[in-house]
């Protein structure tokens, strides 16, 4: 199964240097995510679990001012014995659609790509902007969401996994 594990550069460059990344929370064509988006195609959901990844990387970002603002998203591929419904989403809001736990650590020598914001200035300002509104989306502000939402305007970039070490540079 593959998954989509969101994290930030900051956390990635932590977990470079022994290639093991802490992190259980995860997101995949689930079963709920397959109902809610009415769609057969595969390509179209995994898109989907990964929109959800960024939106959860904007999240790791507000935690953490001292990250870089780009948004990022390991795919990796796990046993799907490695993967179960994360607790408490009996009801899962949009943006939770898709959440799963992992057993276990993530071993970056698995990972399939990385997907990271560009550099762009004016991408940068957008996750910047996400970051610091997302509580106040959270909490019901339709100007804040509308902010949030500015930075999935912007797609994700594709990486291999050699490209790690030019990311965290």
């Amino acid at each position: 199964m593959r998954v989509y594990v969101p994290t930030t550069l900051k956390d990635l460059a932590v977990a470079h240097p022994e290639g093991v990344l802490e992190q259980s929370v995860a997101y995949a064509v689930t079963p709920a995510l397959r109902e809610w988006y009415v769609s057969d195609d595969l390509e179209e959901l995994e898109y989907a679990a990964l929109n959800r990844a960024a939106l959860s990387s904007v999240r790791l970002l507000a935690a953490d001012p001292e990250a870089p603002c780009r948004r990022v998203v390991l795919a990796v591929e796990v046993a799907d014995s490695a993967v179960s419904r994360f607790p408490g989403d009996e009801y899962q809001d949009q943006a939770s659609l898709g959440r799963v736990v992992l057993a276990g650590s993530i071993r970056l020598a698995k990972a399939a790509a990385v997907h990271a914001d560009d550099t762009d200035p004016d991408v940068l300002a957008d996750v910047a902007a996400a970051a610091a509104a997302i509580v106040a989306a959270d909490e019901g502000d339709q100007d804040a969401q509308f902010t949030v939402d500015g930075a999935e305007d912007h797609d994700l970039l594709w990486f291999a996994i050699q490209e790690i070490p030019s990311l965290i540079a």
